[in-house]
């Protein structure tokens, strides 16, 4: 039985000392121990150890940015084969439409890209394509869920997730999954883009942003820092013996983990977070000061990012645009009426910020062990929304790309038909895809699994395969 603090005596202190003692350095190797426990070693050796995923909500066209189609410039105008009573997400299609920005050669494969690009064109030799990328729905909300846990559903894990169960982290002072949004606002639907879903409560995303470091990490003004020490130790002294007395309480060991963690934060967050710390150079290269007020903000969240990847953390999702809002293609890459005019405003924040990030994990030697994903959650239509300059959904068709450890560069996996419809070569899943981000860190992704209501969970569900050609 435990004595209270008010009760203790002289006597009580120094019979106790000893064992409140051991109980302090017992506790901090219980929840150490409770962290290795939560991390697994791979199936097998991993080309990579960390990921960043880029994800840039609202549809992002693949006809307008990474898809080159001769044969929708040559037939602009005219009606799509086979399409002239399609309906899609919001109705009829007129004619063919072809991207208002010329495509051009890039890097030494010559690979087409679009002139909206300039910055992200000479890193084509280092991508990998996925051209043929295919979704399960044609709504933003479950699309961006689909694309971050693979179900267009909440109340699954997602890959960052999924990976901070399987792995565990590679530091002891900072999360384990970050998830960086952007100025504008979440993306569609928001947290279950980087939620836990039914696995232990730890593994769930912590978000971010360059524009809103974490909070409450300072101790108040009227608590000194011998009086915060004291209060942890005793308060670590009780979680020990609590957490003994209730083996296997997720719960419990998450809510211990995270505090745990807020403590060793409040040392490193401020410093990791501190931009202010990078040379003058460095900004420039990123754009952080730029007069475009949200391509400055989506910089600095593209730096935030360098310094969480060099810090360790494994997973790092940084969203470029928010949810949909009263305007299509205002806040995100929706653009269903007036698509030169949005892309004309999205992908000049988007550009210069990534591919810098991109050359400087290069040139840090950041890519020898981290692979990058470039997402969206489906793709638009080769032809205009009936009575309007912008283009539908088309879940058929669109492109995702990796680079970094472990992914051949230069290359390009599956293709859609001439105008961008459908994807009809070597089509390619959600499934395919974090079935290959899984094995590139060395998981298996049949046997990655959590018992749930009855059934072995995978984050791949009864699906996936693994795209070797993007492979090295």
């Amino acid at each position: 039985m435990m004595t209270r603090p008010l009760d203790y005596t002289r006597r009580h202190f120094l019979g106790q000392m000893t064992t409140g003692l051991t109980g302090v350095a017992l506790s901090g190797l219980f929840t150490r121990e409770m962290l290795a426990a939560a991390a697994r070693p791979p199936h097998f050796a991993p080309k990579a150890k960390q990921v960043l995923q880029i994800f840039c909500p609202g549809a992002a066209s693949h006809l307008d940015l990474w898809d080159h189609k001769p044969m929708l410039e040559k037939f602009d105008g005219t009606p799509m084969p086979g399409g002239e009573t399609e309906v899609t997400f919001q109705g009829k299609n007129g004619n063919l439409m072809k991207s208002p920005w010329p495509f051009a050669p890039a890097g030494r494969s010559g690979k087409m890209i679009s002139t909206l690009l300039p910055h992200l064109a000479p890193h084509v030799d280092d991508m990998a394509f996925i051209h043929s990328m295919t979704s399960r729905t044609n709504t933003h909300g479950p699309g961006c869920i689909a694309m971050n846990t693979c179900f267009p559903r909440e109340g699954f894990p997602s890959a960052g997730a999924w990976l901070s169960y399987a792995l565990g982290s590679l530091n002891d002072n900072l999360p384990t999954y970050v998830a960086i949004q952007d100025l504008r606002g979440e993306p569609p639907n928001g947290k279950a883009n980087w939620g836990n879903g039914f696995l232990p409560a730890q593994h769930q995303g912590v978000a971010i942003a360059a524009q809103q470091p974490l909070r409450n990490l300072a101790r108040p003004a009227a608590i000194d820092e011998r009086e915060d020490r004291a209060t942890r130790a005793f308060l670590e002294q009780i979680n020990a013996e609590h957490a003994a007395a209730h083996p296997g309480s997720d719960e419990l060991r998450a809510r211990m983990e995270a505090y745990e963690l807020a403590a060793r934060m409040q040392l490193t967050a401020p410093d990791v977070c501190d931009l202010s710390r990078e040379p003058a150079h460095v900004h420039a290269l990123y754009g952080t000061n730029d007069a475009n007020k949200l391509k400055a903000a989506y910089a600095r969240n593209c730096l935030l990012s360098r310094r969480l990847l060099e810090k360790g953390v494994r997973y790092v999702s940084l969203y470029c645009a928010s949810r949909a809002s009263a305007v299509d293609g205002l806040l995100n890459w929706d653009a269903h009426k007036t698509l030169r005019a949005d892309y004309d405003r999205h992908a000049p924040i988007f550009d210069q910020p990534t591919a810098a990030l991109l050359a400087d994990l290069k040139q840090r030697g950041l890519l020898q062990d981290t692979v990058v994903l470039w997402c969206t959650e489906f793709g638009r239509m080769p032809t205009h929304q009936e009575g309007t300059a912008g283009r539908d959904h088309n879940p058929d068709a669109f492109t995702t790309w990796m680079m970094g450890a472990g992914v051949r560069g230069g290359v390009s996996h599956g293709a859609t038909d001439d105008f961008g419809r459908r994807s009809v070569q070597d089509v390619a899943t959600v499934y395919d895809f974090y079935a290959t981000v899984l094995h590139l860190l060395g998981l298996d992704h049949e046997k990655l699994t959590y018992y749930h209501n009855g059934a072995a969970r995978r984050l791949t569900d009864v699906h996936g395969h693994v795209l070797k050609s993007i492979l090295t």
